[in-house]
């Protein structure tokens, strides 16, 4: 990150704060137009799986592992802590020691998203707050949904706005319905990305007129969608996506990042034959057989996988062959 960009990043909440104040609470100063230039979260980032021993307790020493071999694949960033790192089986003090331990490995000129969002904004703004400490450089907030009949979008828009408000780092919105049963509005979407503090948004929907609705309808703002899986990433990118959180990237990581240059170049005919390539693993370790499946995937390729934390169970030797077959029909094995 450039140290303009950090040194303005204190600044940031102080700024919200001003901007988004209720109208007969807000002050003469206003954020000026173009201030400072936010971080730029083109490229992939894999969402990095939480390695446990066989005791199920956090294996750092593993995760160092994994590390060390990632840092050869010219990934934009890592985000740690999101759905597919078992952020909720995680212990507040783990998720901590998680993010400190990527930082310490992790070059400086690599972005780190954590996981910060929980189901009340207060909670939400005091592990943000954490997260920062521990080095992260970018929240990664996932929409609150226990109560979800009650998530409006008016509801939505004043959760972040209080949550960027208050953050030192800038905030990426998450939407991932397939495990919170709750698409984080477009019509919030819109409202949001005006926020000085909040970058952008990773969308895992999958539903690709949304994620080009959210390119059109925010492009006169300083926001960057981020497609959320590896099977619509060629499509997001023709949309005028920036980058994306790919979970078979903890896998095929150079090939995706490969398809990323391939789009970003105008090479669109190879990156087409490429994007056909990745669906049905990525499907394979996302919808079809999950975590489970992601981590037996990342051992057939030199990484350490190991076991999930329960009630997540383990592959049957069936399913592992039909996850083998996924990727050996695509030609990755």
């Amino acid at each position: 990150m450039a140290l303009s960009t950090r040194l303005a990043l204190p600044l940031h909440p102080v700024l919200a704060a001003l901007r988004w104040a209720a109208p007969g609470q807000r002050r003469a100063l206003s954020t000026p137009q173009g201030q400072g230039h936010k971080l730029d979260l083109g490229g992939i980032f894999p969402p990095l799986a939480t390695p446990f021993s066989p005791m199920r307790e956090v294996d750092y020493a593993r995760l160092e592992g994994n590390l060390h071999r990632y840092a050869s694949i010219p990934f934009r960033g890592l985000v740690v802590l999101g759905s597919n790192g078992e952020y909720p089986y995680l212990a507040p003090q783990e998720r901590l020691e998680v993010v400190s331990c990527v930082r310490r490995a992790l070059p400086r000129d690599r972005l780190l998203l954590a996981g910060s969002g929980c189901e009340s904004t207060q909670a939400t703004i005091q592990l943000t707050l954490s997260m920062a400490e521990a080095g992260a450089d970018v929240a990664l907030v996932v929409t609150p949904c226990y109560y979800r009949g009650a998530m409006t979008s008016a509801a939505l828009v004043q959760h972040y706005t209080e949550v960027a408000n208050a953050s030192p780092i800038p905030v990426v919105l998450y939407s991932v319905p397939a495990n919170t049963g709750l698409d984080l509005p477009l019509e919030a979407v819109v409202t949001l990305a005006q926020h000085p503090n909040i970058l952008g948004i990773k969308d895992s929907s999958g539903d690709i007129t949304r994620i080009g609705l959210m390119v059109h309808k925010t492009q006169q703002e300083d926001f960057q969608v981020l497609a959320g899986s590896a099977s619509f990433l060629l499509a997001s990118y023709a949309l005028g996506a920036s980058g994306g959180v790919c979970a078979l990237a903890n896998v095929l990581g150079a090939p995706l990042c490969q398809l990323d240059r391939l789009c970003r170049e105008g090479h669109w005919q190879e990156a087409r034959k490429l994007q056909h390539r990745l669906i049905e693993p990525n499907t394979a370790v996302t919808r079809r057989f999950g975590i489970p499946g992601l981590k037996k995937a990342m051992e057939w390729f030199g990484y350490y996988g190991g076991p999930c934390r329960a009630p997540l169970a383990p592959l049957s030797p069936p399913q592992v062959e039909e996850l083998r077959g996924a990727f050996s029909a695509n030609g990755w094995l």
